[in-house]
């Protein structure tokens, strides 16, 4: 049996969102992160389809009506009905492998980033998906808590991410580096796992998801955040990321083409004035375009830029993700790909209890 981690780059099918509700922590921002969430899905519908999981079938046809209004065709959304706690689909998404030449979804646990957020919903939220005919392809439980936002691939069999996630106690306490890495192998094929010890953003809840400080754009390039000032807080950590990240080495042993993005000014939450997570390494690479979160900060043009030249072959757009650090993430975290062949041919049918 051969398998192997889908890099993002991977045609895909479609993007899966999960849409908020007023009883979310989301509920003094609802208008605010539906306008970002709109605009997310007119850009990903562009290019390929959408799956939206709503809570309840009258704000799928509240969405299915707003999304006509602005232009999205049909065929490229998909409704599903099911709870959830949060908006999260990177980390409550199914992750998909490649198993002797067919897509699997793998459904890992979710416990809220280590215990610290309701997730109960959320944790069973891809099984439910899967009852309810969404997905063309099987997809499999596995006892591991790991969220997608953790884990970064080449596709070829290296895998990047954080000591300070992966290896925290407050995942899988009974395993040290040698088990996780073990099971990595096992349930993706991974034969390299290339730990970062420094980098964190304060006001992630994540432990340092890979996928707020260094990402694959391809099999030998890393684009990654940089903090040029001094003064910043974040500055000396980031700095020996960055020489971390200088020192690792492709199978060949040649060094990766690291792609360093802007370091945005401070955002503080206006509410009790604690700092917010913005980061441009949370980008969402599609088949044909890369979506960017944008902070209304002068340095966006040069993140813009930077990932203009990292991938020179899909168009760059940029979305205002202003509204979703509020909650502590950004763009990629709404989000979760899944490859070609996965997604089933109609919209899923809600669970009889929900109807």
């Amino acid at each position: 049996m051969t398998q192997r981690l889908f890099p993002e780059w991977h045609p895909q099918d479609a993007i899966q969102l999960t849409w908020p509700t007023a009883e979310s922590d989301w509920a003094p921002l609802l208008a605010c992160i539906e306008a970002t969430l709109e605009a997310i899905t007119v850009a990903i519908a562009r290019h390929q389809a959408v799956l939206i999981t709503v809570a309840d079938t009258a704000t799928r046809e509240r969405l299915t009506t707003r999304f006509a209004h602005l232009g999205v065709a049909a065929a490229r959304l998909r409704f599903a009905v099911a709870p959830s706690d949060d908006t999260w689909a990177r980390d409550h998404g199914p992750i998909a492998v490649e198993r002797d030449g067919r897509v699997v979804l793998l459904d890992y646990r979710f416990t809220g980033w280590g215990g610290k957020f309701p997730a109960a919903r959320d944790d069973a939220l891809t099984r439910r998906l899967a009852e309810t005919g969404c997905f063309a392809v099987p997809v499999e439980s596995r006892d591991l808590v790991l969220e997608g936002g953790a884990i970064e691939t080449d596709g070829e069999g290296t895998l990047l991410t954080t000591e300070a996630c992966l290896l925290n106690p407050n995942r899988n306490p009974t395993l040290d580096r040698a088990a996780v890495e073990a099971r990595l192998h096992e349930d993706f094929g991974i034969d390299r796992v290339l730990w970062l010890r420094h980098g964190h953003l304060e006001g992630d809840d994540t432990d340092s998801h890979i996928d707020t400080l260094a990402r694959f754009c391809d099999a030998r390039t890393i684009a990654y955040v940089r903090c040029d000032d001094p003064q910043d807080p974040h500055h000396g950590a980031l700095q020996a990321m960055e020489r971390e990240l200088q020192a690792l080495r492709r199978r060949d042993g040649s060094p990766y083409r690291l792609v360093p993005l802007p370091w945005p000014r401070p955002c503080f939450d206006p509410d009790d004035g604690h700092r917010l997570p913005a980061t441009y390494a949370n980008f969402l690479i599609l088949d044909g375009a890369v979506l960017v979160p944008t902070y209304a900060d002068p340095a966006d043009a040069r993140a813009l830029a930077a990932l203009a030249e990292a991938f020179p072959d899909r168009d760059i757009v940029p979305i205002d993700c202003r509204s979703v650090i509020r909650q502590h993430g950004s763009l990629h975290c709404l989000t979760m790909q899944l490859p070609q062949g996965s997604l089933s041919a109609a919209d899923a049918t809600p669970l009889e209890e929900e109807r």
